[in-house]
């Protein structure tokens, strides 16, 4: 006869303690001022003015920045209209290829401070910034310099010409990456640059201008400007430039758009989201979890295609909710330079007021708030990850785009209802389907207005897929071989 073996049931909620993994940053050196990058050197801005970049996980100052005037966006502009007329665009193009594969090649090679430099300066983990950000960049300059002397097959029967000097504005979510996002293909184009950062990120795009020196890139065929709105405005509304292209808020974008309303300057715009992630019954659920979790809390919310809407069939729902809560109670918030991190520093104060600003709304239009119980450092921007339910399709916190690590979280019963859910947002960028079925992944991703859906994974990029959104979340497309065509003009 058997004995009664009695079993005790393990505790998966325990937290584990994890002792502290900081990344080095003493294997690279910062300087105490940053100038303006124009035709191939580092000058003084005409205006005189500095303002600081701000650690936002220690709200220490990190250095101190140049601030473009209008003299200086004329100066950068004339220094790529004459690089442009004079040597870019008369160089073979197998030529042009190689400083691309150049500079790929030492963004590898400095990946690791770039890296560090991108999570001290943006607030990102570590894991981030080291595995996802600085080896995508160094991927699309590989990518494009391929493309550099093959235009012809690009457009088949088509002459592809470059279109002049691009102005070029990009956000603080991905400051490398978008740099290379943009700059890569312009340049594999025949196209000249005038660059702008974002103000509260902008040392990896000067970083980035030193190993453009490096890689003895012609003086003026890219020239970074850092300084704040004014310096974008001067920019976008320079009769110099051919082309603007700009990521970051809907609001910003419509004004760019109406003051390029009158003129002949191409655009393209990837705007603001509210990516909507939808977990049907027959999907693996622990995948889908994980999946969420990546989608919005990994990166702090600061992306434009963070999956911060969440959509669960009801027979599945209290189980997703019940295991979204239990994985999010293990995530780490903390240094951004730990690689035992998950969650980082807000990009910056104002962002973190913007975020504590809608999800007081939440709670004020009767949102149910949840929060794990972690610790914040007693410095820095932080906001805990927390998930929104009982809310409305009306409600701030489901409509507007948030940048924070903040999730709502709504039911459905039929595939019709999920994605009429889905749709109801005036934003259009991107989402996620989580199915066990082939065909409803198809069938779904058909229905719903978004420029990228991900199926049974989420927030994966690659240099040879296009990315770019419907309705306010823009227009045009960047990435892949679709990314070339923004930057030449077909005959």
């Amino acid at each position: 006869m058997k004995k009664a073996v009695k079993v005790k049931a393990l505790n998966f909620s325990t937290s584990w303690s994890y002792a502290p993994a900081p990344e080095a940053a003493d294997h690279f050196q910062l300087k105490e001022r940053y100038d303006l990058f124009i035709n191939g050197k580092f000058s003084a801005p005409a205006t005189g003015k500095y303002f600081d970049t701000i650690n936002p996980a220690t709200e220490k100052k990190i250095a101190s920045v140049a601030e473009a005037g209008a003299a200086d966006v004329d100066k950068a502009v004339r220094a790529a209209r004459q690089a442009y007329e004079k040597t870019w665009s008369k160089m073979p193009a197998a030529e042009r290829g190689k400083y691309l594969y150049r500079i790929a090649r030492i963004l590898q090679e400095r990946a690791r401070e770039l890296a560090v430099m991108e999570s001290m300066d943006g607030g990102k983990p570590i894991r981030e910034s080291r595995d996802i950000d600085v080896p995508l960049a160094a991927a699309h300059f590989f990518y494009y310099a391929g493309w550099a002397d093959k235009l012809d097959y690009a457009f088949p029967g088509r002459r592809a010409q470059p279109l002049g000097v691009a102005g070029q504005i990009i956000p603080w979510n991905f400051p490398l990456l978008m740099a290379a996002w943009k700059i890569a293909p312009a340049l594999a184009c025949g196209n000249t640059v005038v660059l702008k950062p974002a103000e509260s990120t902008p040392l990896t795009a000067l970083r980035l201008a030193e190993i453009l020196q490096e890689a003895e890139l012609p003086p003026g065929v890219v020239n970074i400007l850092t300084g704040a709105g004014a310096t974008g405005a001067a920019l976008v509304n320079h009769p110099g430039v051919d082309k603007i292209a700009f990521t970051g808020s809907t609001e910003v974008g419509k004004m760019i758009q109406k003051a390029l309303a009158a003129t002949d300057k191409k655009y393209t715009l990837e705007l603001g989201g509210k990516a909507a992630n939808i977990i049907f019954e027959d999907a693996a659920i622990d995948q889908a979890v994980e999946g969420i979790i990546n989608g919005i809390f990994f990166n702090q919310g600061h992306v434009c295609c963070a999956g911060s809407r969440l959509f669960v069939q009801e027979g599945v729902a209290k189980e997703v909710l019940r295991k979204l809560k239990d994985r999010i109670s293990t995530l780490i918030v903390g240094d951004p330079l730990d690689k035992n991190t998950d969650v980082g520093a807000i990009n910056s104060k104002e962002q973190l007021g913007k975020i504590k600003a809608l999800v007081n709304a939440g709670i004020r239009e009767g949102g149910e708030c949840w929060q794990p119980a972690c610790s914040l450092p007693s410095r820095g921007y932080w906001f805990r990850p927390t998930v929104f339910t009982q809310v409305a399709q009306s409600h701030r916190i489901v409509q507007e785009e948030i940048f924070g690590p903040v999730l709502t979280v709504q039911s459905f019963r039929t595939p019709e209802e999920a994605v009429e859910k889905a749709n109801n947002t005036p934003y259009g960028l991107s989402g996620g389907i989580w199915t066990d079925k082939g065909s409803k992944i198809f069938k779904i991703s058909g229905k719903i207005r978004a420029g990228v859906l991900w199926a049974n994974t989420y927030n994966k990029f690659d240099p040879t897929s296009p990315f770019g959104g419907y309705k306010e979340s823009g227009m045009g497309r960047e990435g892949g071989l679709h990314g070339l065509l923004p930057y030449v003009k077909l005959s």
